[in-house]
């Protein structure tokens, strides 16, 4: 683990907006949902497009934790939670405030582990 405390805290929101705003490019944003009508759906599947980027925040939770768990963990919440908003049953609003409430937990976890 790379950070204790808030840092770690800090560090783990930070990285979940680098994953969603600064490594998501628009065309893993559009393509990671089912419901794309692009050609570039035809030939690159929607989960390939989510598998990429969840995968992504699973890194940075793996590298920012020590724990590969926490990293598996992220992968599939991540997932979950960004279909459920492709699907429009979530708005991007719950989606982040989803994808919070997560890193809160893993640090929440990783404090009484420490």
């Amino acid at each position: 683990m790379i950070a204790q405390g808030g840092t770690l805290l800090f560090l783990l929101i930070a990285g979940h907006f680098l994953g969603d705003f600064g490594l998501q490019s628009d065309t893993m944003a559009r393509e990671k949902s089912r419901h794309s009508t692009t050609p570039l759906q035809r030939s690159v599947p929607w989960y390939w497009w989510l598998s990429a980027h969840t995968l992504i925040h699973g890194g940075i939770v793996t590298l920012l934790t020590g724990s590969g768990l926490l990293g598996m963990i992220e992968v599939g919440i991540h997932a979950i939670a960004d279909w459920l908003k492709c699907e429009n049953r979530t708005t991007l609003l719950q989606d982040q405030i989803l994808h919070l409430l997560t890193k809160l937990g893993f640090w929440l976890w990783l404090l009484q582990t420490m």
